[in-house]
């Protein structure tokens, strides 16, 4: 993931960066790693590219393609579509999924918007002052709030993007 990455990078092709990538971390069997990852994140045909070319999003998918070729057992991600328009977001959001489902990988999404976290995540957990307060399912966070705080906290939670029939069903 590479939120701001530095100036310096964006005179590197995206091929470039991720050799480089794969250089400093010692990769085995680079080029096929790289390949594999751009076909993961749909950049394939965009790896001669600058990188100070790209949109936000595609950068975005740069970075995620540079932690994929290290074969990483957790991605850790923070706030990592933060700065991007809506239809941006949602297609990385849906494309996240789809990475996470065909990998396999743990994904650590840290995010303030409880509805990406809920649309993301299979286990979320709420902090207050460095602190976990409620780790579950967004169903069962919904069903049961530990305290008012997790309560306040989902309070603006679109259900109908969480909750189906069979939630309501066995709750």
């Amino acid at each position: 993931y590479m939120p701001q990455y530095p100036q310096f990078y964006a005179n590197f092709t995206v091929q470039e960066f991720l050799d480089y990538m794969c250089q400093v971390k010692g990769v085995a069997n680079a080029k096929e790693s790289i390949d594999a990852a751009l076909v993961f994140v749909n950049l394939e045909e965009n790896r001669s590219k600058r990188i100070g070319a790209l949109s936000g999003g595609m950068r975005q998918r740069v970075g995620i393609a540079r932690a994929l070729a290290s074969d990483p057992d957790i991605l850790l991600m923070d706030e990592a579509f933060s700065a991007l328009d809506p239809l941006v977001k949602n297609d990385l959001q849906f494309e996240l999924l789809r990475i996470q489902e065909q990998t396999g990988k743990t994904i650590i999404f840290i995010t303030h918007d409880i509805n990406e976290a809920f649309k993301l995540g299979s286990r979320v957990g709420i902090l207050r002052d460095g602190r976990m307060i409620q780790l579950d399912t967004p169903e069962k966070m919904l069903s049961a709030p530990a305290n008012d705080y997790v309560r306040r906290f989902i309070d603006s939670v679109d259900t109908t993007k969480v909750l189906t029939v069979k939630h309501i069903m066995t709750v």
